[in-house]
């Protein structure tokens, strides 16, 4: 028995990396039977079925599977965020940032454009900036023609699988083509009615940068809460995950209960009021959402 990890998809083709070599398999007929959809990320086994091709027998199990894009064992999220054109948007960053907690993904923030801001939107992204830090993400900022991204990208990449993903129209697929020119993804120009681009995709592959995998297409385009229960969400905002620990009740949903810890943190400035604004607007949603029931 071999086994590899699939670094593409490509028309009902896996192509496997196996100690420096690509083999190119198929996925067992009985996979179709149990529901098994062979993913990029996977780490398999497989056995030869001819000179060239190959077999996946089995697949391992998943620290964690996206939709969009359908990769599996994904390390860390760099999150791409304009400070201009389009603007800075905290409340989509909150809803990036809890979506990502969720699947057990780290984020990095990655601001963009920083060279479009005057002096005070300047000093308002960097007050932004401080809090994510103090809270524990890793924060890098760009501007436009900014080379040098890739040299600070490289000790974040090296040896983790990384997805982009982030605000519409920021320049996702020009970071990648910046880290990976041979890609040469296409973007479409900047709808100004819409504020946001389209990037054009062809499959899913990981691709070796700086010792990392980095998958080749932006990611996380369902940004909605269906697969988190209201309980959980506080764990999906690292700094009110902490704090959590300390509240009278357990199960506390940080509303209208007594002695909460992350309202008292609130209150007293130790946790930013727009975070909870935002976890409070993000746990309604949930709450109000029509219940699942078995098809």
């Amino acid at each position: 028995m071999k086994h590899g990890q699939i670094r593409k998809a490509l028309s009902g083709f896996y192509y496997l990396y196996d100690q420096g070599e690509t083999v190119r398999s198929k996925g067992r007929g009985v996979f179709r039977v149990r529901g098994v959809t062979p993913l990029v990320g996977d780490l398999v086994d497989y056995e030869k079925d001819g000179e060239n091709d190959a077999v996946i027998v089995n697949v391992h199990d998943r620290k964690n599977e996206l939709v969009r894009p359908p990769i599996a064992n994904v390390d860390q999220a760099l999150l791409v965020f304009s400070v201009k054109e389009p603007n800075f948007s905290p409340k989509l960053l909150d809803r990036f940032l809890a979506v990502i907690e969720s699947y057990d993904v780290e984020p990095v923030i990655i601001m963009t454009k920083t060279d479009l801001l005057d002096d005070g939107g300047r000093e308002k992204i960097r007050r932004y900036k401080e809090y994510y830090r103090s809270i524990g993400y890793t924060v890098l900022e760009t501007s436009i023609g900014d080379g040098s991204v890739a040299s600070e990208l490289g000790p974040i990449i090296e040896g983790k699988t990384t997805v982009l993903t982030g605000q519409s129209g920021v320049g996702k697929s020009t970071l990648l083509n910046t880290l990976m020119p041979e890609l040469e993804l296409k973007t479409d120009e900047i709808s100004d009615s819409l504020g946001r681009g389209r990037h054009t995709t062809r499959h899913v592959e990981l691709i070796e940068f700086a010792g990392g995998l980095v998958a080749d297409t932006p990611g996380f385009s369902s940004l909605d809460f269906d697969h988190i229960e209201k309980e959980e969400l506080a764990r999906c905002f690292a700094e009110f995950a902490e704090l959590s620990e300390n509240c009278k009740f357990r199960g506390c949903l940080h509303l209208k209960e007594p002695k909460c810890a992350v309202k008292s943190a609130v209150e007293s400035g130790e946790a930013e009021q727009f975070r909870y604004d935002h976890y409070i607007q993000f746990l309604q949603e949930i709450i109000d959402r029509k219940p699942r029931y078995p098809s």
